[in-house]
């Protein structure tokens, strides 16, 4: 099968064995001071190990690699039986869709075609967002937090209801997204709140480990979210179109300390150099426990 896998240049290598730590897929050792790809069949193609590389000798290649068999995390027979049993399903769908298809070919109930908005689709439509700091949604000048105790609130509001004895701080956070999309995939590269801004660049799961995320990072900047392990291609074409085309005052990368995640971190550090502008970046790692590893 193709399949983009790391090629690595022994003649850039200095056999510092940082890419073998990286790699949490096991697919790279050491041999002869030199790093090699042991499994290709192992390798995500995801990249975790290109930004621990000092001399840049990791690259990305698609080629034709042979996928060994194994019997071990549930593979081999009882895998085929779940093979087999789901193509006999696909099978039995499409022929009882067939067979639906047949029955209503002879109404005469006409069909009307939905036709397409002429925008696209509605989630891919850019938008700024406007927050008014110190105000909150209930119109009180509160600032961006909301502290109070219950005998502070006024009679009647469902905060004073949700209240209960011994609770004396009652903090709400508002949103700090300030574009839409937020999606690496769908946003557009010429967005005008581009211009003059503070860009993150983060993984989507950081916003659900790090409770504090909205605050912390998201603050006064434009926000971009991916994750390299279910998106397909690789970020770094459309995030080198971003920088390029607009005036960024920094950028900020938000990454999990999950393989999969050095994605997402190369490719903004590669779209930083394609660009070839000079512009300050920074690499935050999030634990899955949802402490910073690495600011």
């Amino acid at each position: 099968m193709i399949k983009k896998v790391i090629k690595i240049d022994e003649n850039k290598c200095v056999g510092c064995g940082l890419c073998a730590t990286a790699c949490k897929e096991g697919a790279i050792g050491m041999m002869d001071g030199k790093a090699k790809l042991m499994r290709e069949d192992y390798c995500d193609g995801l990249g975790n190990c290109l930004p621990v590389c000092p001399t840049s000798a990791i690259t990305f290649e698609e080629r034709e690699i042979e996928i060994q068999a194994t019997l071990d995390l549930g593979r081999g027979a009882g895998a085929n039986q779940n093979l087999a049993d789901a193509n006999q399903s696909s099978e039995s769908a499409n022929q009882s869709s067939a067979g639906s298809n047949q029955s209503t070919s002879g109404s005469s109930k006409p069909t009307t075609a939905v036709p397409p908005l002429a925008c696209g689709c509605p989630g891919t439509l850019a938008k700024t967002i406007v927050r008014k700091e110190g105000v909150h949604e209930s119109g009180e000048a509160l600032g961006n937090q909301w502290s109070a105790s219950p005998s502070e609130l006024p009679k009647g509001s469902p905060e004073l209801q949700r209240a209960t004895p011994g609770m004396f701080d009652m903090t709400i956070l508002d949103s700090q997204l300030r574009q839409w999309p937020c999606q690496i995939k769908l946003v557009p590269v010429n967005a005008p709140y581009f211009e003059k801004a503070n860009l993150l660049i983060s993984a989507d799961c950081a916003a659900y480990a790090f409770g504090d995320f909205h605050r912390k990072f998201m603050k006064n900047k434009i926000t971009l979210i991916g994750c390299p392990k279910l998106d397909e291609g690789d970020y770094t074409e459309k995030l080198t179109a971003i920088i390029k085309n607009n005036n960024l005052k920094s950028i900020t990368v938000v990454r999990m300390e999950v393989p999969c995640c050095g994605g997402l971190e190369n490719a903004a550090k590669q779209a930083i150099m394609a660009s070839g502008k000079m512009i300050p970046w920074s690499v935050v790692t999030i634990g899955t426990d949802g402490e910073i590893l690495e600011d």
